[in-house]
């Protein structure tokens, strides 16, 4: 990532979350702690089905008296209408900003040229009244820009940041074992762990009861996170979604996500998986890493 690209990331959608209930309201649903989240500091954190299983991944970042929700667009709506349910009679209101708020992301190394940037994840400064934050996941995939979208582009040539093919930031969160897109089809597929949300920062194993959290303990205390979500490197053939992976004739694993930037949930402590193995499917040979922060 170059420190002059910037990426205009239009498949994120901005949720705004205020009210006096606000901070209680997201602490009793969210897997992370939202104590966290101030105007120096951002959170990832995710929404769980009640046995523990990933609905939703987000970005949380302070604004005004409350909070941007930071998802991909195509879970914008289902994200929109889960927090409804939970809303009840909690003082909340609940907005959908995507047509006036974008993100945009763009290199480290840049972000730590700002006065009173850190480099830890989830460092937040304000650029004139917009909140910047260096990514919460990892500090490698950069920092994001919140922003209207009638400042954008002023905004970005103050900052001397070139637009940049977003195809570039993408593959950079791939190969850094990151998905970002078509999270849609995680929905119900796995458990929010299994998606490697604690080393990602995005779990918080030290707060109170959240939606999922029971099962999500469970997995971590009892040490029975025996599979993983990872990314895949095709190097012939054809991958699609659902397809089964072997490793000779034992079946590792399936393919959840089968677009440009695949991902399949890996039995990757079985006795049959070596990273280093070449892997198949139904019609596609193909590699599987285990990125280098998953401990």
């Amino acid at each position: 990532m170059n420190i002059q690209n910037v990426y205009i990331l239009e498949d994120r959608g901005i949720l705004y979350i205020n009210g006096v209930d606000a901070k209680e309201f997201l602490q009793n649903i969210i897997s992370n702690d939202i104590y966290k989240v101030n105007e120096d500091n951002s959170c990832f954190a995710s929404l769980l089905s009640p046995q523990g299983k990933f609905l939703f991944a987000f970005i949380i970042a302070k604004h005004k008296s409350g909070y941007f929700i930071d998802c991909e667009k195509s879970q914008t709506e289902g994200l929109f209408k889960q927090l409804s349910i939970y809303k009840l009679r909690s003082k909340v209101e609940i907005m959908n900003l995507s047509n006036e708020f974008v993100v945009a992301a763009f290199n480290r190394e840049k972000f730590l040229k700002f006065e009173g940037s850190k480099d830890v994840p989830g460092n937040t400064v304000k650029y004139r009244e917009d909140s910047i934050l260096l990514d919460p996941r990892n500090k490698n995939l950069g920092a994001r820009l919140i922003i209207n979208l009638e400042k954008l582009y002023l905004s970005l040539k103050k900052l001397e940041l070139k637009d940049s093919p977003v195809d570039e930031y993408y593959q950079l969160s791939h190969e850094l074992g990151i998905p970002q897109k078509n999270m849609n089809e995680l929905q119900n597929k796995l458990f929010g762990i299994e998606c490697n949300f604690d080393e990602l920062n995005g779990i918080d194993f030290k707060k109170g009861c959240y939606v999922g959290q029971e099962n999500t303990a469970r997995i971590k205390l009892k040490n029975k996170l025996s599979k993983r979500l990872l990314p895949i490197e095709v190097i012939e053939g054809e991958l699609n979604q659902d397809d089964l992976i072997y490793n000779g004739d034992f079946q590792v694993g399936k393919v959840l996500i089968g677009n440009e930037y695949p991902f399949a949930l890996i039995k990757y402590l079985d006795d049959t998986f070596n990273q280093e193995n070449e892997f198949k499917s139904k019609n596609a040979r193909l590699k599987i890493k285990i990125p280098s922060w998953i401990n």
